[in-house]
């Protein structure tokens, strides 16, 4: 058994398009994985094989990452032949000479439909992936739901903002400083519902996180003029809308209520103010996650017209190990 990259091979990226195999979990088309290598999120050094003896391909792992990015961000495919016996062992292995490659371990993102757990066959599917990437050091799990905001059809002349909902005056919108937006971060992550949030403050301080948020959304490919503060009309803070993207469409990005205005409805109104903008922008989708135990920001969603597409399941390094 070998490990190599499709770097070391000059045919690996046909190889890694090649590959057909029978798997319930739904892999990329291979006409996606060319876009992917053409726009450098998948590259050749981050495209990893375990071959047999006689050269065969017996497993296949692409990591992605940003166009601009030194290593990868996010395991986005793992696939193990049918004939292998143990695919947990060899998945295990081939994530392993990855992660000593990159000097890190991405996290591994699952896109599930959302009974994924109701079908035997992708059940047992997932399970052996969970099991290879706890094998790996990806022992935390986080299940996020999947939304999507489709623009209805327009009437003739109509404004792009047409079914959205229209402000209420219970908030007010403005731009804000970096500083500004790092107290909100601070303010916001305290009692918060998000299991990233809660497993990172777990081994950092709320400002840190803070800081650590400002630039994840920052190096997002939204832009920074779009953020917005919300306050009440008297000028208190009451949250923040951070409208962004992803290289493929819109997205919400970050949202939230600071502790004392939560269970007002105020919510409502920070999702509609970034599904507004970016309607006005000409979004006719526009994406968003929210982890499964977060009742109140999934209700939010249901509530804004934004439907659930599938679930997304993250597994990871706890930080530190």
């Amino acid at each position: 058994m070998r490990f190599r990259t499709a770097l070391d091979d000059p045919a690996g990226i046909d190889r890694a398009l090649a590959w057909q195999d029978g798997d319930p979990v739904a892999a990329l088309p291979a006409d996606r994985v060319r876009e992917e290598f053409a726009a450098h999120r998948f590259r050749p050094e981050w495209t990893w094989f375990a071959e047999d003896g006689d050269g065969r391909v017996l497993a296949r792992a692409l990591w992605w990452g940003r166009a601009d990015a030194e290593r990868p961000v996010a395991l986005d495919c793992l696939q193990v032949g049918s004939r292998v016996a143990d695919p947990a062992a060899l998945a295990a292995a081939l994530l392993g000479a990855g992660h000593a490659a990159f000097g890190i371990r991405p996290g591994y993102h699952l896109s599930l439909p959302r009974d994924w757990s109701r079908d035997p066959a992708l059940a047992g599917a997932v399970a052996w992936r969970r099991e290879a990437a706890a094998r790996a050091g990806l022992t935390r799990g986080i299940e996020r739901l999947r939304y999507e905001w489709t623009r209805p059809q327009l009437p003739p002349g109509g404004p792009p903002t047409a079914g959205t909902a229209a402000p209420t005056g219970r908030l007010v919108f403005r731009e804000g400083t970096d500083e500004e937006f790092l107290d909100a971060f601070v303010r916001l992550s305290r009692g918060s519902l998000d299991l990233a949030t809660r497993y990172e403050l777990e081994t950092m301080t709320e400002e840190e996180l803070a800081r650590e948020d400002l630039a994840f959304y920052r190096d997002c490919p939204g832009e920074r003029s779009w953020w917005r503060l919300a306050h009440l009309p008297d000028g208190t803070l009451a949250g923040m809308a951070i409208p962004s993207a992803t290289p493929y469409h819109r997205n919400v990005g970050y949202l939230g209520v600071v502790p004392e205005q939560r269970g007002k409805g105020l919510i409502d109104e920070i999702l509609a103010e970034i599904t507004r903008f970016h309607a006005a922008g000409g979004a006719g989708r526009i994406t968003a996650t929210t982890d499964t135990v977060n009742l109140p920001m999934a209700a939010a969603f249901d509530r804004a017209g934004y439907e659930v597409t599938g679930i997304r399941l993250v597994l990871e390094a706890p930080p530190g190990t």
